[in-house]
């Protein structure tokens, strides 16, 4: 079975963010770039509930981990 597509607005709308191409583009600039050194689910504009979802779509692997890699990327080199 495959896992679902889900797109980079579909995570933020997961997110509880804002989730159109102007705010994205706002909330990466906002919060990056990110230390080289911190885990994306570390850095400080996430509340609790945010990390942890970012935390366990990568450590499960789960349908969500591509889409959070690309926001990983992203916040790491400030877009």
């Amino acid at each position: 079975m495959e896992k679902p597509v889900h797109h980079f607005s579909e995570l933020f709308e997961q997110l509880g963010l804002a989730n159109d191409a102007a705010s994205i583009e706002r909330f990466i600039e906002r919060h990056s770039p990110l230390p080289e050194e911190m885990a994306l689910a570390d850095a400080p504009c996430w509340n609790e509930g945010q990390a942890d979802f970012l935390r366990e779509a990568i450590d499960e692997d789960a349908d969500w981990a591509e889409v959070v890699d690309h926001l990983d990327v992203s916040m790491h080199k400030g877009q």
